[in-house]
């Protein structure tokens, strides 16, 4: 599941062929064409295909298919030799992904095909068609010898089909250097510009950022991603309740603890903190954040991945119940660690200043947990058990919805917008606002690495929490007000005399 990181550039992207009188020259069955400006990376693999299969093997499952499409030999049975190693479950849904995300007329590229072949078989001085030992682009009008066009010429005249023949030939060949002269230019304006992130020396494709050349893995790296890389070949049979309800089960447990902490808890008096000059919003937000930095500096550490991977991250796959916390202090980059960390920091605070220490670790740790459950539970109903998460987002949205419903009614200038003299965005926008951005891609048919599930799920466990301490305080307060209205009632009553 874990593989070494590569680095992309704004120069990088392959281009993407999907008519057949493009295909180019080089174009082999085995080597495909590319379908899309990148290649998938580990966790779309994981996501598509589950974790039994390799990045590599199904970028090139994908791009051989992908090429068959264009080239209309979807059917060929000659070419099933260079897939004969991919199940045919894996070459199904690697041919529905292809579908979907990438058009191609796959009719009339196989019409094309057809009509190319016929064209070949009527040339009467013919090489044989085995002259190529890799079918692919060499079967396109090159299969046979062209005859001398004296030859060619039939007894009864040109007929309609030889007709429609050379019209579309001579499109061909005039598109064909229309798209030469376009690549020519193009390659003569990156080379102006910059290298891009992949260049060869002597004939060897080296890893670039810019005019820095990036060293390949080590032996003892790639030991390392071996060592970390499931070795299942398929997700283990299992029900669905079976994979989720160990972890529900551990995350309200824990909830519920939580909850009974913040009702009993009692902040500590100045000298009996740890650090006295520190504000005590900013000494818990603090050594939260802390956790999560010391939680991203271990996956820095090659050696004890394969721990990192069963213990700190939500596999649905093979789900383990404390991830479901441990995961909530786990990231593997930093640019997912640091908005997690800011907005944490800015929300935290203020929810901890509102609603004390204890209801705010209840709300940020319970809005994690159940987020992680949620993501679970959503992957094992829609089939995606190669699914994997980590993160605090869920916690730090959990924060969020509980502030902003407790303030929905306030309004707030984000880097002074609104202008004035517009008062600012009410918290339930913000909330609206908050939700209407994952909606989108809950339901978007394409590859999502963001967990929005967790997303929604925390917040929505924050807005709760919010609202039951709401409850709580408008409860003591009507007691409050009760108490109140009886020791005035008392100190009204006449002293009965003896």
């Amino acid at each position: 599941m874990l593989q070494y990181p590569g680095i992309r550039t704004i120069f990088s992207g392959h281009r993407v062929i999907t008519h057949y009188v493009d295909i180019p020259p080089t174009y082999t069955d085995r080597d495909g064409l590319p379908f899309a400006r990148r290649d998938m990376e580990a966790r779309e693999v994981i996501t598509l295909f589950g974790p039994s299969m390799s990045t590599v093997a199904a970028n090139q499952l994908l791009r051989i298919l992908h090429g068959r499409r264009v080239a209309g030999t979807l059917e060929d049975p000659n070419l099933q030799i260079n897939t004969a190693h991919f199940s045919k479950k894996q070459q199904a849904i690697a041919l529905d992904y292809l579908r979907k995300h990438v058009p191609v007329d796959e009719v009339v590229n196989a019409g094309l095909r057809a009509e190319d072949e016929l064209a070949a078989l009527e040339n009467v001085g013919a090489e044989e068609a085995g002259a190529s030992s890799d079918p692919g682009y060499t079967t396109r009008l090159k299969l046979y010898k062209d005859l001398d066009p004296k030859d060619k010429k039939s007894l009864y005249g040109e007929s309609q089909f030889d007709a429609i023949r050379a019209k579309n030939q001579a499109k061909w060949e005039a598109k064909r250097k229309q798209q030469e002269e376009e690549r020519r230019k193009r390659e003569e304006e990156e080379r102006r510009a910059r290298p891009g992130p992949l260049q060869t020396i002597d004939g060897q494709p080296q890893r670039m950022i810019g005019k820095i050349r990036l060293p390949e893995p080590t032996p003892a790296m790639q030991e390392y991603i071996a060592k970390a890389t499931s070795d299942l070949k398929e997700p283990p049979k299992m029900p669905a309740w079976k994979r989720i309800l160990p972890s529900a089960v551990f995350a309200l447990v824990l909830s519920g603890a939580l909850v009974a902490y913040s009702e009993f808890y009692q902040p500590l008096k100045p000298t009996e903190r740890l650090f006295p000059g520190v504000p005590p919003a900013a000494a818990t937000v603090g050594s939260l954040i802390l956790l999560n930095v010391v939680g991203w500096f271990l996956w820095k550490i090659p050696p004890i991945w394969p721990f990192l991977n069963r213990y700190f991250l939500v596999d649905v796959a093979v789900p383990r119940a404390p991830t479901v916390l441990s995961s909530l202090f786990s990231h593997q980059y930093l640019r997912h660690l640091v908005p997690n960390m800011i907005f944490l920091w800015i929300l935290g605070t203020r929810l901890y200043d509102d609603a004390g220490r204890g209801t705010f670790l209840a709300t940020y740790v319970s809005s994690g947990m159940i987020g992680s459950v949620g993501t679970l539970t959503w992957a094992v109903l829609t089939k995606r058990l190669g699914t994997t998460t980590l993160g605090a987002s869920g916690g730090v949205y959990g924060v969020m919805g509980a502030y902003l419903w407790m303030h929905r009614l306030d309004t707030f200038k984000i880097l002074g917008l609104p202008p004035p003299p517009s008062e600012g965005f009410h918290g339930i926008t913000l909330l609206a606002l908050a939700v209407a951005l994952q909606l989108p891609m809950l339901f978007s048919k394409k590859t999502v690495l963001t967990d929005v599930t967790a997303h929604l799920v925390g917040l929505s466990v924050g807005i709760a929490a919010a609202h039951l301490l709401e409850m709580k305080r408008e409860a003591q307060r009507k007691l409050q007000e009760k108490s109140a209205q009886g020791d005035g009632i008392a100190r009204a009553l006449p002293v009965a005399k003896e």
